[in-house]
Parts: structure tokens; C-alpha cells; sequence
């Protein structure tokens, strides 16, 4: 009898512990999956893709280019302000607006913020450390021509165990030399989330 309760709890115990286990299996990045209806990796990256589809096809792109000779224009991602109600990593955003930029190959893409300091620095200290041959000067930087910049907002609408989560990203670009507003362009996510 001491056995058969023994064994009893054991199993009990293994089951237990089996039961609360987290299992955890790898997914491909580009998968959609949406677990809690907040703002997630797919949103970022879709996105991305489309508003930079959308800023390529509008009239400035085309004037800078006919105005340039065909030559590219060079633009840099700013600042993108969090507004929703929930915690997104801007940064992630960007880096997608930025690959998604330099996936097309319209258009030029230099540092902003503080990997501009950064490389800054590091020209600095080339100047007092680095051999004559391969230090990098100063003021041989490329000047943007377009800023990019933008918000990520969101209404939140909810009753007991229901609720539409809705974002709206709004970026807008704007001449560095005129301060024009060139673009302006929305994305739109609604999230219908059911507990």
C-alpha cells in the first residue's frame, strides 16, 4: 500500500509539474501572430513597408528626382513620439521605416541622433589616433535633404471582456532647407480583442 501511494504521489507531483510547465517553440519573425491585441512586431513591420511604399509614390519624390538629374534624395528618420497608451519601443519602428528604406534603393539613408554623435566621436578620436592615411575628416558628412518624423496614437474602447484597440501612425516628411512639409501619410490598425 506504501508503494501504490508512493507511486500515486509521484505521479501526481510529475503531473503537477508537467502541467505548469511553459512550452515555448520558435517562430518565423515574418509570422503574424497576435497574442493580447497590443501592438506587435507584424504591426510595426507592415507598417513600415507600406508608408515607405506610399512616400515613395507621391509627387516629391518624383519633382526631387526630375529637379536632381535622377539623383537620389538623401533622408533621415527622426524622431517618432510614443502617444498610445501603451509602452511601444519607438526605436523598433524606425530601424523598420530604415531597412524598409534601404530595401527599395530610391533613396539615401544617413544617421541621425545618437548614433550621429557617436560616429562623431569616434572621428575625434581618428584625429589624434588614427594613422593620416586612413583617418576620416571632418565635414565630409552627407547632408540630409527630407526629415522624417511621425506619431504613433491610439484610442482604446472597451466594455467587460471586449475591446477595439485602434492605432493611427502618422508620419510626415519635411525639406530640410525649406522646412516644407512634402508628405504627410496615416496607417490605420484596429484590434478587436475578446477575452
Amino acid at each position: 500500500m506504501k508503494k501504490f501511494t508512493l507511486l500515486f504521489a509521484m505521479a501526481v507531483l510529475l503531473f503537477t509539474i508537467n502541467s505548469c510547465s511553459r512550452k515555448v517553440s520558435r517562430v518565423s519573425p515574418d509570422e503574424q501572430i497576435d497574442i493580447s491585441g497590443r501592438w506587435n512586431n507584424t504591426d510595426s513591420r507592415l507598417t513600415a513597408e507600406q508608408m515607405i511604399g506610399d512616400i515613395l509614390k507621391a509627387n516629391w519624390f518624383t519633382n526631387f528626382m526630375q529637379a536632381k538629374q535622377g539623383q537620389k534624395p538623401v533622408l533621415i528618420c527622426g524622431f517618432v513620439d510614443n502617444k498610445s497608451h501603451e509602452h511601444i519601443e519607438a526605436e523598433t519602428f524606425i530601424k523598420d521605416l530604415e531597412q524598409s528604406f534601404i530595401k527599395t534603393q530610391k533613396v539615401r539613408l544617413v544617421q541621425a541622433g545618437k548614433k550621429r554623435e557617436e560616429l562623431r566621436g569616434e572621428r575625434a578620436d581618428q584625429q589624434t589616433n588614427a594613422s593620416v592615411s586612413t583617418m576620416k575628416k571632418f565635414g565630409m558628412e552627407v547632408g540630409a535633404d527630407y526629415i522624417l518624423q511621425g506619431s504613433i496614437n491610439s484610442i482604446v474602447d472597451s466594455h467587460k471582456r471586449k475591446k477595439v484597440v485602434y492605432y493611427q501612425i502618422n508620419l510626415e516628411l519635411t525639406d530640410m532647407q525649406t522646412s516644407e512639409v512634402v508628405w504627410i501619410g496615416d496607417k490605420k490598425i484596429a484590434k478587436y480583442v475578446k477575452n
